[in-house]
């Protein structure tokens, strides 16, 4: 199996130093490891993007291990990759059914937040939207992340009925993301999580999380969320999870659960497991070799 890392941007034959670690486990592994430019791929230069990538003389799989792509940006690079004998793990349409929180949100509907989404961003969809809430707490992202960590000005709504203050989180929302706004708009409503800390620098509230990947639908590996907070050890009880998990249409994936207050887990949301980064704990050896 062939993991392909991002380069660095200052010498495209050095990894992106983010990845460095991982790349040493990879090998470590049994992994053979190629290089891309991120760069050239999101700017369109797709065949420059692979040029240090090796052909592989029979088919092999690949796994991609880098910074987020557009589901577009990822079917170049799967189409490219193709043709030098390497198939990604996951076709386009399996990316973008985990990277674009709608698409599986029918799957996990039962054990997630309610939510709702729209590509039209006007006060007139926004509004019938959050209207849907009625009094209760929201928060907003788009189709793949928040602005969490600029939390009470861009992210939380205390009152979805409030309409002023929600067309002012939008609009500073809106503001932040810019042109890197993914499809659209998505509201979720705010649970109670148990409580582990405030971030130190964002200051935003951290709560009871993991983050557990599935490859080939089967549990790989489960690690805490943050590295910041004392977790006490806790692990939660997975069966439930990994039912749905042979549900969800990817062979490479996440799922972030998260412990209410009152004791109840659920799914935050889902990721494809190729951008889905490790956190700063994770052990790298143990992530590799669940690949195998």
């Amino acid at each position: 199996m062939r993991v392909i890392f991002c380069d660095s941007v200052f010498d495209n034959k050095l990894i992106e130093p983010e990845y460095e670690k991982e790349k040493l486990s990879a090998v470590k592994n049994g992994f053979s490891t190629s290089l891309i430019s991120h760069e050239e791929l999101t700017d369109g230069n797709v065949a420059l993007s692979i040029k240090l990538v090796k052909p592989s003389e029979t088919k092999e799989l690949g796994i991609y291990r880098g910074w987020m792509l557009t589901p577009s940006q990822y079917e170049d690079l799967y189409n490219a990759l193709l043709n030098k004998n390497i198939e990604l793990v996951n076709s386009p349409t399996e990316y973008t059914n985990c990277h674009y929180f709608p698409e599986s949100y029918g799957v996990i509907e039962q054990h997630t937040p309610k939510s709702n989404w729209t590509e039209q961003i006007d006060d007139s969809a926004i509004l019938e939207l959050t209207s849907q809430f009625d009094n209760s707490a929201i928060i907003i992202k788009d189709f793949v992340k928040s602005e969490k960590h600029n939390w009470e000005e861009a992210c939380f709504i205390p009152q979805a009925s409030d309409q002023e203050h929600v067309k002012s989180v939008v609009k500073r929302f809106l503001e932040l993301i810019g042109t890197s706004l993914n499809k659209g708009i998505v509201f979720r409503q705010f649970e109670e999580l148990e409580f582990l800390t405030d971030h130190s620098k964002s200051r935003m509230p951290l709560t009871k999380e993991f983050r557990v990947f599935f490859y080939k639908n089967k549990l790989a590996c489960i690690f805490d969320y943050w590295d910041e907070g004392d977790y006490d050890g806790e692990k939660p009880n997975l069966k439930t999870f990994e039912e749905l998990a042979t549900k969800i249409n990817s062979n490479f994936f996440t799922m972030d659960i998260a412990k209410k207050k009152n004791g109840e887990w659920i799914i935050m949301e889902l990721g494809d497991g190729q951008v889905s980064g490790l956190p700063d704990n994770a052990n790298t050896d143990k992530f590799f070799n669940s690949l195998k």
